[in-house]
């Protein structure tokens, strides 16, 4: 296990402006083709832009690559997830660095690319009976459409729609790949993956959505475990995906190729995934008052074996604190825990439909 504390390295001199008129974040389906294709040109924009000497990486683990200075800016957004894996799941960083690195990839795509939107979720809730045939994945068109399925044939490749020739560079040069997989816990550690031949998309139900939301009053590290658990709703919706959301080694790949999170950044639909966890933690947030603003986790990984992750299964001491500060990898200037626990007030400003 790669044990890495994460302590308070003091609070930066962040101008919070009041939040006055929210952005509104809404499903993906409920756009107009104009406002998908202006989302879709913003990514691959990203994409298309150098990489900067900005990324320093902080964490710098052996199980992954070093950086591509051949690569993209997205592909240095991509490698903060990779470097600070560790530190960012299963800790109690979870919820609220993924919120705000939606937030921070927001901001790239406004001020790089042209985006004047308000970043999109997937209500993966709703598509929770047919993940497979969901229109999410029908709409091909090459400009708004988010493609569908690839083929293992093709190392899953998503053969259509806007995205249909995105290139990634990690964990090495690939196209981005997709791959429908509904039972991805089979051969996986049973003391962990307790149930491993479920059907992923049992875990992001609306039932489960539902239970997630109107439960665990006052109890964050309830929430956390219950959306982030080893076949919650979290880490199905990524298994599903499969392919570069899924963690999957792409055929180029060299041998010690270490799957898992680290990468699954490399789809656009991590960004939608992601705010839809975002948007259950905001639910259950405005569910009750005894949990708005709480905050509970430690920073070192615990997940080991079952016993010391029942133990503490949203990382172990030293625990944070809302003054606990989030690294950036240089690429965006750091904000604490305390700046994102409220999606209008500290830096944030928006709120779902």
């Amino acid at each position: 296990m790669l044990a890495l504390s994460f302590f308070t390295l003091g609070l930066l001199s962040l101008v919070h402006a009041t939040c006055t008129n929210p952005a509104v974040r809404r499903e993906w389906r409920t756009l107009s083709v104009d406002e998908r294709a202006n989302w879709i040109s913003a990514v691959k924009c990203l994409s298309e832009l150098p990489h900067t000497s900005a990324l320093t990486p902080f964490v710098n683990p052996d199980d992954i690559v070093g950086v591509n200075a051949s690569g993209s800016y997205y592909d240095d957004i991509v490698y903060m997830h990779m470097d600070l894996n560790h530190l960012i799941h299963f800790t109690g960083l979870f919820l609220p660095f993924h919120r705000w690195y939606v937030q921070m990839y927001e901001n790239a795509l406004k001020e790089k690319c042209g985006f004047n939107g308000s970043s999109p979720y997937w209500n993966w809730a709703a598509d929770a009976a047919d993940v497979y045939g969901s229109t999410i994945f029908q709409d091909f068109d090459s400009v708004s459409g988010l493609g569908g399925w690839g083929n293992l044939s093709n190392d899953a490749q998503v053969p259509n729609g806007g995205f249909s020739d995105f290139k990634l560079s990690y964990p090495s040069y690939h196209t981005l790949r997709r791959n429908f997989t509904l039972q991805p816990y089979i051969g996986l550690d049973p003391t962990l993956f307790t149930d491993p031949t479920m059907d992923a998309n049992a875990s992001f139900t609306q039932a489960e959505v539902d239970k997630m939301v109107n439960g665990f009053v006052g109890d964050y590290k309830g929430f956390q475990t219950y959306m982030e658990g080893f076949e919650g709703a979290h880490g199905s919706v990524h298994e599903i995906l499969g392919g570069d959301l899924g963690g999957t080694c792409p055929s180029t790949a060299p041998a010690n190729c270490t799957g898992g999170p680290t990468f699954s950044a490399n789809e656009p639909m991590f960004w939608m995934h992601h705010a839809m966890v975002d948007k259950v933690w905001y639910d259950w947030q405005n569910a009750n008052s005894s949990n708005a603003g709480i905050f509970y986790g430690g920073s070192v990984q615990m997940i080991d074996n079952a016993t010391i992750y029942a133990e503490y299964p949203n990382g172990g001491p030293p625990m944070l604190s809302l003054d606990s500060v989030m690294h950036a990898d240089g690429m965006f200037a750091e904000s604490t825990v305390g700046d994102v626990i409220n999606t209008t007030a500290g830096i944030l400003c928006y709120v779902y439909e």
